[in-house]
């Protein structure tokens, strides 16, 4: 990759094409066009292309397959219940880790890297610092700073190494010499939670890996047009799933720099894609997972209470053939895409009618692929896209893009055109952060709402509970995936968790917080604690992540009172004892 190509990445006027297929004839189409584009190759599968979108097709389904476009990820949210309190050693007592980090085990994730992928890190806070006060930070790489050496994986951003985190830590003011934050303060608390270093005691404040090392990439925002291609409001913080995946690639270079095991703590989430693990980011993770050494962890995300999913399934005769869909839309909303997943060998088509009564009738599949169509009194355009067969599962995607729409109840009318037997169909609104008012299916499915990347087959995927009342989060997403398989794996604490708080540097404030991405954060350091005994002990040298998956399902405390497996439970709790 070439020095100019910092400034395709980077720019508004190149669109990223995600390409996992052999790619010689593709590369030699856009030399032979003259397109300005350059590639940035990420395994043997997997590569990047950044061209110039002026001498490109413009972006969507029907020029592109579905799988090339970036998808926009959002970073997990986390509740504050108290600002200031003491450390509550109880979730982590539950589930055997506070035993496992006492004698004689004593696990504390020596040994192991965890990496962080979102916000950013407050690197100055005690809890990320060794007794003698250096940091046990390896690296940060800010995509956002363009001044500066960039990592070797990537051509933009900086990276920060541990030689000048260290220097800037012996200053009064470290961040006059090294300006990393996080401005929303979220791994800085997930972070805290599975690394934090013990603090005068565990009655003070700990971790569950408190002796492992840390890596966090903090991720620069998706590129305006990516912002408009989807429609994204104004407030909306959106990160691309090309910047997501070259995060974990430098992520998984300590791997193979400091031959230690490397544990992926993944807090990001979408609702677009094939809920089945397929997406360009979850086959990356996946193959990540298979490699000796590395645990991919995966939070479940918080759409299983947001009303954003719906399923039927449609019949073969004519009186059954057709369901009509209830959307409610809130006022000033921006726009937003809808998918329709639906699977072989069933096809469907669609037609759409207004709040206002107005109706775009069905047209018969073969007649296009694309539709575009203005609702006059309502001011607001609508184009439905027949994407090609999905490259993996040939499934069939219809892709509805709202444009300004009317708020009020839209109808989505969704009748079968060809197939045979049953089979459900699913749609997906965005994701709660991506939409700008209150939008919603009237009659949603709560099941099948764990957001994508979470469905990676070798992964493990982790929803909360509380451990007060051993209630389930309500808002994680729930299983299974669209084609049946086992997600989420396991569920862990999730509520009134202790963590560190942004706050004013040097100052330590311990709150509890709540969300979907701390159960995340504990298994990631339960893993952490794993692989300690699987290396130092050589227990099970070199253990990947469907190794590691495999023992926690073991290990996992199931209740009498549930089926397992379970699309809310998983196989059951996080137990390492």
């Amino acid at each position: 990759m070439d020095l100019l190509c910092k400034e395709k990445i980077l720019s508004n006027d190149y669109a990223d094409w995600i390409i996992d297929f052999e790619l010689t004839e593709e590369l030699q189409r856009l030399d032979q066009s003259g397109v300005d584009y350059c590639y940035n190759k990420i395994d043997d599968v997997l590569g990047i292309v950044y061209a110039k979108r002026s001498q490109m097709e413009e972006i969507g389904v029907l020029n592109y397959p579905y799988q090339q476009i970036p998808s926009l990820l959002a970073e997990a949210s986390l509740f504050t219940e108290e600002t200031d309190s003491v450390f509550d050693p109880i979730p982590l007592a539950e589930t055997g880790i506070s035993r496992i980090q006492r004698e004689p085990l004593k696990l504390r994730g020596k040994g192991t890297v965890m990496v962080f992928i979102g916000s950013g890190i407050d690197y100055t806070n005690s809890v990320f610092r060794k007794s003698d006060g250096s940091t046990r930070i390896l690296a940060v790489w800010d995509q956002n700073v363009q001044e500066g050496t960039p990592p070797a994986t990537a051509r933009y951003g900086r990276e920060y190494k541990k030689e000048e985190i260290d220097d800037a830590l012996k200053s009064d003011n470290p961040r006059e010499i090294l300006p990393i934050m996080d401005e929303s303060g979220v791994i800085t608390s997930l972070a805290s939670v599975a690394a934090g270093s013990p603090l005068v005691s565990p009655d003070i404040f700990s971790g569950v890996a408190p002796e492992t090392e840390i890596v966090v990439v903090k991720l620069k925002e998706c590129k305006p047009y990516l912002r408009d291609y989807y429609l994204l409001g104004k407030q909306a913080k959106a990160y691309q799933s090309t910047d997501i995946i070259k995060a974990v690639e430098y992520g998984d270079s300590f791997a193979r720099e400091f031959y230690r095991p490397v544990i992926f703590c993944i807090t990001l989430g979408s609702n677009y894609g094939s809920h089945s693990g397929n997406t360009p980011l979850s086959r990356y993770l996946e193959r990540i997972g298979r490699k000796r050494g590395r645990t991919v962890v995966i939070y479940s995300g918080e759409e299983g209470n947001k009303n954003h999913h719906f399923s039927t399934v449609i019949g073969v005769q004519e009186e059954n053939n057709r369901e009509e869909i209830e959307l409610r839309v809130g006022e000033e909303e921006r726009g937003f895409l809808t998918e329709i997943w639906g699977s072989l060998p069933n096809r469907y088509v669609v037609g759409v009618r207004s709040p206002s009564g107005e109706q775009l009738v069905i047209e018969k599949r073969e007649q296009k692929r694309g539709i575009q169509y203005q609702f006059e009194y309502e001011n607001t355009s609508l184009a439905i896209t027949y994407a090609a067969p999905d490259s993996d599962l040939g499934d069939q995607l219809i892709i509805l893009r709202f444009e300004n729409p009317a708020e009020g109840i839209w109808t989505i009318i969704l009748e079968r055109e060809t197939g045979v037997g049953e089979s459900p169909v699913h749609l997906w609104l965005p994701n709660e952060k991506f939409l700008s008012g209150e939008t919603y299916f009237l009659k949603p499915n709560p099941q099948v709402t764990l957001t994508v990347p979470a469905f990676v087959k070798n992964a493990v995927s982790v929803t909360a509970y509380n451990v007060q009342n051993n209630s389930i989060y309500p808002s994680c997403g729930r299983g299974f995936s669209r084609t049946g398989e086992i997600k989420p794996d396991l569920a862990a604490p999730g509520v009134e968790i202790s963590t560190v708080l942004k706050s004013i540097p040097g100052q330590l404030r311990i709150g509890k917080q709540t969300g979907a991405a701390l159960a995340a954060a504990i298994t990631a350091g339960t893993a952490a604690q794993l692989l300690e005994w699987a290396y130092r002990d050589k227990n099970a040298n070199y253990l990947n992540s469907n190794e590691v998956r495999s023992i926690f399902i073991q290990l996992a405390n199931r209740d009498r009172n549930f089926m397992y497996p379970n699309p809310v439970w998983g196989w059951g709790k996080l137990r390492i004892n």
